[in-house]
């Protein structure tokens, strides 16, 4: 979760898996979290897409979501992050630790039309989405991939150095037992906004675009979800609004995983972190078409 232009996002996108006293992921918060430059493999999504009512011409161009490399030509994210944009909307990945930072100075060029910041900052690809989305509370099929073709992966490759994240084999976060899970390492990486503070006009969710990182803690494991947490006062961080899409690592007997990508929690971004599991036949016969699985 993490970052205001997601919220924006909420409407334009549709965005929202609906969990009982849930609401759409967003960033990493303040507390108890750090940058991630090393986790080179996570990256942000951005979209180009139209709000003047001409789709030939795209003219926004922000970031959007999180994700990951799981190759080096196929980017994971969640469905609710592809989908619901205007006819034309055109998809881009950046690796970049400071992704607003890249924005804020590609846009600042005298001339340059959307297109030529969307590339100035990412690489474009092809968007992929479950045709099962949106689902249903026990399943919401909120996965997706952005394609790269070779030439397009080259550029990825020239522009960025990254090992593409290893998936969890089949049923793998199962076979651990909650036990093993509790013991072991989590992480959330992602673009998205803080946590929610008080101002004069109502809450607001500040920051986002730059890429971090919090420890979280492991609550249950659900047949396609897992609930982790994210409480201050427990030691840990976790996922906001532009967070979606991002990876949550699962680090057992010294070997990461991308367990899960974050999909939703509490409003605030404060306690819970609802993640969907990359272990299931669901995700593994979507991913399958773009990959190699474990």
């Amino acid at each position: 979760m993490r970052r205001s232009a997601f919220v924006a996002s909420l409407s334009a996108a549709a965005a929202a898996v609906v969990l009982t006293v849930a609401s759409p992921a967003s960033a990493i918060n303040t507390y108890n979290s750090q940058p991630a430059p090393e986790r080179t493999e996570v990256g942000a999504l951005i979209v180009q897409w139209d709000e003047d009512g001409d789709p030939a011409t795209p003219d926004v161009v922000d970031w959007y979501c999180s994700g990951t490399m799981i190759d080096t030509d196929v980017f994971l994210t969640a469905a609710h992050c592809t989908t619901d944009w205007a006819p034309g909307a055109r998809f881009y990945v950046s690796l970049a630790q400071d992704v607003q930072g890249a924005l804020d100075a590609a846009k600042a060029v005298p001339g340059r039309t959307p297109a030529q910041v969307a590339a100035a900052v990412g690489v474009a690809g092809t968007e992929h989405t479950s045709p099962a989305y949106p689902g249903n509370s026990a399943d919401s099929h909120d996965i997706a991939v952005i394609t790269f073709t070779d030439k397009q992966a080259a550029a990825l490759a020239s522009r960025w150095s990254f090992t593409p994240a290893t998936l969890p084999a089949r049923n793998q976060l199962a076979s651990l037992g909650s036990r093993t899970l509790a013991a072991s390492e989590w992480l959330a990486a992602g673009y998205g906004t803080q946590e929610a503070q008080r101002g004069p006009g109502g809450q607001t969710h500040p920051g986002g675009g730059v890429r971090m990182k919090a420890s979280l803690g492991f609550n249950a494991l659900n047949p396609t979800w897992v609930r982790l947490a994210m409480n201050e006062s427990r030691g840990f961080g976790g996922a906001c609004y532009g967070d979606s899409g991002g990876p949550n690592f699962l680090t057992v007997g010294g070997k990461r995983m991308l367990a899960a990508t974050t999909i939703t929690g509490d409003g605030p971004c404060y306690a819970t972190n609802v993640v969907y599991r990359m272990d299931t036949d669901t995700a593994r016969t979507f991913l399958g078409q773009y990959v190699t699985l474990p």
